[in-house]
């Protein structure tokens, strides 16, 4: 049987100025079906959500889709009504029974906030940072029921551990379609079934995820040696990493192994460990850094206790963590940002460290790109005798040679990013210390920077949320879990998601030995919950009645002011029942 359509795009076209973003696409979206668009920044990617979405009209062509679809988006602006709530974004008119009695409305808070109790319903949207804005309307279009969802970089802001919940849980649900537009080339693989490529005003497609898409990609540049020689390199190398990497990641059904085997034949591996070692320990000696039972704190918080930690040349480690537990003061007590509080840090002579913080330092307008890198030196040595010129760094990091003479004032937030860490990068440091580098890069510069990475014969030392770049340039990892230690994490971040569930399980309402609780206990809650939804029915019907009574009594001020009075009384009992119920319903859970 052929798969409903939701909404198709006929001979569309959309310009901003006069480039074409969209010039004369035909396409469709099927039901079920899973769609991860790529392509790099400002080609058109959200212009092309927000045209299916009926946020963009087209400047020609039509979008076709049924009179019953229902369409949800979660976009880059994160918006509400002036006043509204959580509660009221998320959740809209519900009432508490409602919502509270839903196993999938509790399970999405759970993945998102860590659970109702963690997070204030009555909280004021606008009050939020950007992050928390980001996860309330994500958790406000999982808990609608939809037939199309359509996400514009829903990994923003989520930590490793969120975004493994998000894929699970849109795999959970086979019935949604989905289109998603992400960086983030694990999510990419975990839930696509076909990628779009947005370039040059058309949508190239490919069938399978991240892996298959370049894999084909590879494929297709082979055959038309009109592609550019340097991004046939890029895609070969990103593709050999692929094949030599995770075992889940070369097991897709639709990567075609033997295909790949070819391609990469004679492909070398992304970088020579050796090569680089013998280079970090030319330029840095034996110590880089070493923590001795060291504390870390922030401010009167303590984040890590009793902490030996050594790091040596050539060391690649990538940093995981939940939020909050210190992985970015970690850093800054390693550079001497944040004192220790206990402890001592011993620092190689040798060592100098540069860091790529979240946020970006101000550099003058008026500034172009090339002269704000010069600025620092003419030439960078990568090591190994590998060394580029100021310009040619620059267009490793997507700035074109005309994109190089734009003021920096002109530059978006993701421009500026990488030309912050060009300059870094310039000034030839031998310890490198990037925290969330991966901020508003598309997919094609991220692969530039790995594969300039791969050339960095230095200590380096990433945070990141992106997975896919984490595994991709790091060879070891550590752990903060909240618990004041640092752990070594031998299989890498699947360790980390896997210490987390245990921790997150152990920490559940212990259950009887039997596992299905005291009977009795359960038949008094279940009673409990009956009669408490009787009496919540009753006060929704005399709220009705009070409701009405009150807009009849309008001109009657002092019968007005008794219906009033009733009504506020009436609505503060339903709310003590709801609470009642609430409390139920989590106990009762709780036994079963």
């Amino acid at each position: 049987m052929a798969a409903k359509n939701l909404i198709n795009l006929e001979a569309v076209s959309k310009s901003f100025g006069v480039k074409p973003l969209l010039d004369n696409v035909s396409l469709g979206i099927n039901a079920a079906e899973r769609i991860g668009v790529v392509g790099r920044n400002g080609g058109g990617k959200s212009t092309l959500m927000k045209v299916i979405a009926g946020l963009e009209s087209p400047d020609s062509g039509r979008v076709a889709k049924g009179s019953t679809l229902a369409m949800g988006i979660l976009s880059q602006t994160d918006s509400a009504a002036s006043g509204a709530t959580v509660r009221d974004v998320v959740l809209g008119q519900k009432e508490k029974h409602e919502w509270a009695s839903s196993s999938d409305i509790r399970e999405i808070f759970t993945g998102l906030f860590g659970g109702f109790d963690d997070h204030p319903l009555d909280r004021e949207f606008h009050s939020l940072s950007g992050g928390e804005r980001r996860r309330v309307n994500l958790a406000k279009l999982l808990v609608a029921d939809l037939d199309l969802l359509l996400l514009d970089e829903p990994t923003n802001h989520l930590d490793v551990e969120g975004v493994a919940w998000l894929a699970a849980h849109i795999k959970s649900r086979p019935e949604l379609a989905v289109m998603v537009i992400t960086h983030d080339r694990w999510f990419l693989d975990e839930i696509s079934e076909q990628i779009w490529e947005v370039i040059d005003g058309e949508i190239k497609t490919y069938e399978g995820g991240y892996s298959a898409y370049v894999l084909s990609k590879a494929e297709r540049s082979r055959q038309m040696s009109v592609e550019d020689s340097k991004r046939n390199m890029l895609i070969r190398k990103e593709l050999a990493w692929l094949r030599r990497g995770a075992p889940a990641r070369t097991a897709k059904p639709k990567f075609r192994i033997e295909a790949a085997n070819t391609l990469i034949a004679n492909e070398p591996p992304p970088r020579n460990e050796a090569e680089l070692l013998n280079f970090a320990q030319n330029r840095l000696g034996n110590t880089v850094y070493e923590l001795h039972q060291a504390d870390i704190s922030a401010g009167d918080k303590e984040l890590l206790k009793d902490i030996y930690w050594n790091l040596g040349p050539g060391d690649r480690i990538g940093i995981v963590g939940v939020n909050g537990a210190g992985k970015t003061t970690l850093i800054r007590t390693l550079i001497g940002e944040n004192k220790l509080h206990a402890g001592k840090l011993v620092t190689g002579i040798t060592v100098k460290p540069a860091y790529l913080s979240q946020h970006l330092e101000e550099l003058d307008p008026t500034w172009r790109v090339l002269e704000a890198v010069e600025k620092i030196a003419n030439r960078v040595q990568l090591g190994n005798g590998k060394e580029l010129s100021a310009s040619q760094l620059c267009e490793r990091l997507g700035f074109t040679k005309d994109a190089q003479w734009t003021p920096v004032g002109d530059l978006s937030g993701g421009e500026r990013r990488r030309l912050q860490l060009t300059r870094l990068l310039m000034d030839s440091p031998n310890v490198l210390i990037l925290d969330e580098p991966t901020n508003d890069f598309d997919v094609e510069t991220l692969t530039a920077l790995e594969d300039l990475l791969d050339s960095f014969g230095g200590t380096m030392l990433v945070i990141s949320h992106d997975r896919y770049f984490l595994e991709r340039v790091c060879d070891r990892f550590v752990g903060l879990l909240g618990d004041h230690s640092l752990r070594d994490l031998p299989k890498g971040v699947e360790q980390y998601l896997e210490l987390r569930r245990s921790r997150n399980s152990a920490s559940a309402p212990v259950k009887s030995a039997s596992g299905v609780g005291n009977a009795a206990q359960q038949r008094d809650l279940k009673k409990e919950i009956t009669k408490l939804d009787r009496q919540i029915e009753k006060a929704n019907i005399e709220n009705a009645a009070l409701l009405a009574e009150q807009a009849a009594s309008a001109m009657d001020y002092e019968k007005l002011a008794q219906v009033s009075a009733a009504l506020e009384a009436n609505s503060a009992r339903k709310s003590e029942l709801e609470e009642q119920w609430l409390i139920a319903t989590s106990a009762l859970e709780e036994l079963n």
